[in-house]
């Protein structure tokens, strides 16, 4: 039989380790800081704050096409309960401009152009639905054929 023997300074490393891995988990995430279409500005604070309700497309997605005639009815219903919003996944102010041409989104557009904020909350097909209540996450995923049936299971 072998016997393992710690020396003292086994435990201390130990503790050193536990101790910043419990400093790291701690630490807040970074700050979520997008620019709208129109200058605005979408932070961290507000989306902690209340309910959320992002749809994450981009211009060059297939199924974003028609993401206009989707968010205008999802906002007129759901806007007197949520901050509804939209974010354009990496692209430039000008090809959102250019397919938004002639169209009229009822609500805001910031751009995720380094695609930091698709990453942290996992956003992997576009268009995705996001739904966040003071900050936590109630659902993450693609945007559902009828979002409004998500929506209000999530928000009773």
């Amino acid at each position: 039989m072998t016997t393992v023997r710690f020396s003292k300074i086994a435990p201390v490393a130990l503790a050193a380790m536990l101790a910043t891995t419990l400093a790291l988990a701690g630490q807040a995430a970074p700050e979520v800081r997008l620019t709208g279409l129109h200058g605005e500005l979408l932070s961290g604070a507000e989306i902690a704050q209340g309910t959320t309700i992002i749809v994450v497309w981009a211009t060059w997605s297939p199924r974003s096409r028609d993401i206009v005639e989707r968010i205008n009815p999802l906002a007129s219903r759901w806007v007197a309960k949520a901050r509804v919003v939209t974010i354009d996944f990496q692209e430039d102010r000008r090809a959102v401009e250019s397919f938004l041409a002639g169209k009229s989104l009822a609500v805001p557009v910031f751009f995720d152009a380094d695609g930091a904020f698709s990453k942290r909350y996992a956003v992997a097909t576009l268009p995705g639905l996001l739904i966040l209540k003071d900050g936590h996450v109630l659902y993450h995923g693609k945007l559902p054929e009828d979002p409004d049936r998500v929506i209000s299971e999530l928000l009773r």
